[in-house]
């Protein structure tokens, strides 16, 4: 059982990207399934005004350290080794390793287009990876015939990963939910991944995504859609966290 951390009672799992693609390779292997969630401030404050959702989180086989305050609160807990396990990174070391493990992967979210946009960009990059299907679902949830569809074709593809980009906590609760419906070893919720591998958004630089400062690129690229979850979220970590650190507030340990 992979450690965790508790930040605001979200237990983030304590792993870097080399750990996090051991553990992934190894639920393929063993048929060991679950659904793994990459969180950084955005999910845990989404679980701070819902308990439902924070359930959802704290029921991952991982909940990998998505944002650099994960990782920061990792190494005030005393976990040198961890680092941040970003989405997009995390979804190309999976496809570079599966190009020799035989992994079969299924795309599932996105707008019109991008996650056949997404395997036709990856499927060049890694000329080896099993794509076995994509489907885009509708902006509401899927009504009973949609859902039928769905676990038909997923039951047709056999995916091993089935790869789910809807955004939090949207995709956390949709795997919680189907991974009991779907034939399927493991999901994984990415998010953004969808759209920057697709083509469709520019991924902030590196020097931003080391720094912590990604969130101040994606809300220069899409200030109407992100400026309220930027001042909401935010300030509200900070002011929750260190209350944490200090003592004056308790959450409960996951």
């Amino acid at each position: 059982m992979t450690k965790r951390v508790n930040v605001l009672g979200v237990g983030i799992s304590v792993l870097n990207l080399r750990t996090a693609l051991d553990a992934i390779a190894g639920a393929v292997r063993e048929r060991r399934r679950g659904y793994l969630c990459v969180t950084g401030v955005h999910g845990v404050m989404e679980a701070q005004d819902d308990d439902g959702f924070k359930r959802i989180l704290n029921g991952a086989l991982l909940c990998t350290p998505d944002g650099m305050p994960m990782v920061w609160a990792g190494k005030l807990g005393g976990h040198r080794e961890m680092s941040r396990v970003y989405g997009p990174d995390l979804m190309l070391a999976v496809c570079a390793w599966s190009q020799t493990s035989g992994c079969r992967h299924f795309f599932y979210g996105g707008a019109d287009g991008v996650a056949e946009q997404l395997a036709r960009r990856l499927q060049a990059k890694f000329p080896k990876l099993v794509i076995a299907g994509t489907f885009t679902p509708p902006f509401r949830a899927l009504a009973a015939d949609e859902e039928d569809q769905l676990r038909d074709q997923i039951r047709a593809a056999r995916p091993d990963i089935l790869w789910v980009g809807l955004s939090t906590p949207k995709q956390e609760k949709f795997m919680a939910e189907y991974l009991p419906k779907l034939d399927v070893t493991l999901m994984i919720g990415v998010g953004a991944a969808f759209d920057f591998h697709s083509g469709r958004v520019r991924q902030a630089p590196r020097w931003m995504q080391r720094s912590g400062l990604e969130w101040l690129y994606r809300l220069g690229c899409e200030p109407r859609r992100l400026a309220r979850r930027y001042g909401r979220n935010n300030p509200r970590f900070l002011l929750k966290y260190f209350a944490q650190l200090a003592g004056l507030k308790k959450y409960p340990a996951p």
